[in-house]
C-alpha cells in the first residue's frame, strides 16, 4: 500500500465513521462498520466525492455512502429539492413522490416524503409502485410543484436512482440542476442541522397516509387512451413486463383500447427486483427479448412488445422479411412507424414534432412532406419534450429518441412506454387492416424519401476512464477529413451551432452522411451515431439498402478506427 493510498483510505474511513452518524439505515450503518473494522479500500470509492445530480437526477449502486444509492443520500437530495423550490418562492413545496418495484424503492420514497415534511413540504406519497410516466401524469394531474420517481430504470439489479420533475411536468435543465446540486451540498456539509428533523418527521410517517395510486394509474390510462386514433384493433401481440411494473397496467390498458388481451411472458410478468431472467434488463441489451418473441413465436402473434422494468421506454419485434421468425425493431425504425402513423392521423401547419439530434433525419423528410418542420433536440428527454412548453399552445404530437423512447401527444412530458404500446398496436391493426406489413410500409417510406441506414457504435473504457476525455479531445482536435470515401464538409459541436452547448462532434459529408461522436453522461465510454441516406431510383427499394449497408459499414471502420 502506498503513503497516499494510505492516506486516501484513512480520509475514508473518518469520512465514513461521521456519515454512519446520521445514516438512518441500520443495514447500511452495518455495512459501513464492517468496511471500516476491515479497512477495506473500497471505502476511498464510496466516500470520496458524492453521487452526481444531474438533469436525469441520480443513479448508482445501492450501498453506503455519498458515492453510492443510500436512504441518506435520498434523504440530503431531496432536502436539498425542497430548499431550492423554497427559493423559487414557493413557500410550500407540493410534491408527488413515487417509485419502482426494486428492492429499495419504497423504502427509498417514504425516507424523501419524510424530508419533503422536515422541510415544509406537502408529500403526496405513492401507496404503491407505479410506472414513471404515471407519475409524471400525476405531477400534472394534481398541480404539484415537483416529482420525484425512486426508479433506476433499465439498470442492473444492484442500481438505484432518483428521477426529478418539476412544476411543468419536464425534467430539469441546466441551470436547475447545478443549484439544486449545490443546495445539496451545502446542506450535506451542515447535516446535523437538517437530519434530526427529517428523523423525527419519518418516525410519524404513517404507511396509510398516502394519495391512491390507482386513481393515477386509471387517469393516466385514459390519457393514453384518448392519444389513440382509430378504431383498428384486430391485432394480437405477446408481451413482457421484463420483472418491472409495466405488466397490469398494460393489460388493463389494452382492455380498455378494445385489444386482444396480450399473450404474456408469465414468469416476467410480475415485479421482481432480483431481475431472475433478465440480469441487465433492458430490452436493447442482446438476449432480453428472446423470451417474449418465443412466446410470440408459439402464439402467431402480430408482434411482440417489450416495456423496460419502469414502463417508460418500448421496444417492438414483428415477423422477420421472409417470415422465418420475429427480429426487433431498432429504435429509429419503431420511431418511423409511430411517427408515420400520428402524422397520418393528424392535421394542422402548426404541428410540432421533435427527435434527439442522434435519432434517424427520415423523421424531417416525412414531416417536411406534410409541410411540416421538425424539432431537432439535444439527447434525452428533457429536450425532446420541451417543445410542448416552449411552443405552447401550437400541439406537440410526437417526439422520439433512437434509445425506444417515444412521446405520443402531450399528456404525459416524458417519454411513456403505456402509451407508446397502445399506438403501437394500433399501428398494427391499421396496418394488418389494410394488407401491408411493417416492412413493406417502411419500403414505402424509403421509395418516398430515401433509405436510411443507422448504426450505433460504443467504445468502453473501463480500465481507462480518463482515456474518455483525452480520445474526445483528440478528435474534436483532429477531425477525420473523409468517411466512407465521402469529404467531411462540416465539423463542429453537436448541433453545429443550433443547439445549446453539448459535449460531442458533429460531422456531415458531402454525400450527406451524418456522424456524432459523444461521451457518455453516466459511464466511461464514447457512443457514436452513424446515418447514411440513399436515394431510391425508379423504386428499387432493395438495391438502395444494399447500398446503403454498403456506405454504412465503410463508415462504421471509418469511425471504429477513430475511437481505437
Amino acid at each position: 500500500m502506498t503513503s497516499r493510498f494510505g492516506d486516501e483510505l484513512v480520509a475514508a474511513i473518518e469520512d465514513a465513521q461521521r456519515w454512519a452518524i446520521y445514516d438512518p439505515d441500520p443495514v447500511t450503518r452495518g455495512g459501513i462498520d464492517s468496511l471500516v473494522n476491515a479497512g477495506d479500500p473500497a471505502l476511498i470509492r464510496m466516500f470520496t466525492g458524492r453521487i452526481g445530480f444531474g438533469t436525469a437526477g441520480l443513479r448508482a449502486q445501492v450501498g453506503p455512502g455519498p458515492n453510492l444509492m443510500n436512504a441518506l443520500v435520498v434523504r440530503q437530495t431531496t432536502a436539498g429539492v425542497v430548499s431550492w423550490l423554497r427559493a423559487q418562492g414557493i413557500a410550500a413545496p407540493r410534491i408527488v413522490v413515487g417509485f419502482d418495484a426494486r428492492h429499495d424503492s419504497q423504502r427509498f420514497a417514504s425516507h424523501a416524503a419524510a424530508a419533503i415534511i422536515a422541510g415544509g413540504g406537502v408529500a403526496l406519497r405513492s401507496d404503491t409502485w407505479a410506472p414513471t410516466p404515471t407519475y409524471a401524469h400525476a405531477l400534472l394531474g394534481e398541480q404539484a410543484d415537483a416529482a420525484i420517481v425512486v426508479t433506476a430504470s433499465h439498470n442492473p439489479p444492484a442500481d438505484n436512482g432518483y428521477k426529478l420533475f418539476l412544476g411543468d411536468g419536464l425534467q430539469l435543465v441546466s441551470p436547475a440542476d447545478t443549484e439544486i446540486a449545490a443546495t445539496i451540498d451545502e446542506l450535506a456539509a451542515s447535516w446535523h442541522h437538517h437530519g434530526p428533523d427529517i428523523d423525527d418527521a419519518f418516525a410519524e410517517i404513517d404507511d396509510a397516509d398516502t394519495s391512491s395510486t390507482l386513481a393515477w394509474i386509471e387517469r393516466h390510462r385514459s390519457s393514453a387512451l384518448q392519444a389513440m386514433f382509430t378504431k383498428n384493433r384486430d391485432v394480437t401481440v405477446a408481451y413482457t413486463a421484463m420483472h418491472g411494473v409495466g405488466g397490469e397496467p398494460i393489460v388493463q390498458a389494452f382492455a380498455a383500447a378494445g385489444f386482444t388481451e396480450p399473450v404474456v411472458v408469465v414468469e416476467q410478468h410480475q415485479p421482481d427486483g432480483d431481475f431472475p431472467t433478465v440480469p441487465f434488463p433492458n430490452p436493447e441489451e442482446p438476449g432480453a427479448f428472446d423470451r417474449v418473441i418465443e412466446m410470440a413465436i408459439e402464439h402467431g402473434v402480430d408482434g411482440a412488445l417489450a416495456n423496460d422494468p419502469d414502463a417508460d421506454r418500448l421496444a417492438m419485434a414483428v415477423p422477420s422479411r421472409s417470415g422465418d421468425g420475429f427480429v426487433a425493431l431498432s429504435g429509429n425504425e419503431l420511431g418511423v412507424l409511430l411517427g408515420d402513423h400520428v402524422l397520418g392521423h393528424t392535421t394542422g401547419d402548426d404541428r410540432i414534432v421533435a427527435r434527439s439530434i442522434v435519432s434517424s433525419r427520415q423523421l424531417d423528410a416525412m414531416a417536411q412532406a406534410q409541410g411540416l418542420s421538425t424539432e431537432v433536440t439535444l439527447t434525452g428527454f428533457k429536450w425532446v419534450a420541451r417543445p410542448i412548453v416552449t411552443m405552447a399552445p401550437r400541439p406537440y404530437v410526437f417526439g422520439y429518441e433512437e434509445a425506444i423512447g417515444y412521446c405520443i401527444g402531450d399528456r404525459v412530458r416524458d417519454k411513456d412506454g403505456i402509451t407508446a404500446a397502445l399506438v403501437a398496436a394500433e399501428m398494427l391493426a391499421t396496418l394488418k387492416t389494410a394488407g401491408v406489413s411493417v416492412w413493406q410500409r417502411l419500403d414505402s417510406l424509403a421509395t418516398q424519401h430515401g433509405v436510411y441506414a443507422n448504426h450505433p457504435i460504443s467504445v468502453r473504457f473501463d480500465n481507462d476512464p480518463g482515456r474518455v476525455d483525452e480520445l474526445m479531445q483528440q478528435v474534436a482536435d483532429a477531425p477525420p477529413e473523409r468517411l466512407g470515401g465521402a469529404t467531411v464538409t462540416q465539423s463542429g459541436p453537436i448541433g453545429l451551432g443550433s443547439l445549446p452547448p453539448s459535449s460531442g462532434l458533429h460531422l456531415l459529408t458531402d454525400d450527406d452522411t451524418q456522424v456524432i461522436v459523444r461521451p457518455s453522461g453516466t459511464e466511461p465510454k464514447i457512443k457514436a451515431y452513424i446515418e447514411v441516406i440513399q436515394p431510391v431510383i425508379a423504386g428499387a427499394v432493395d438495391d438502395a439498402r444494399v447500398q446503403a449497408d454498403e456506405r454504412l459499414a465503410n463508415v462504421v471502420d471509418d469511425v471504429q478506427a477513430l475511437l481505437h
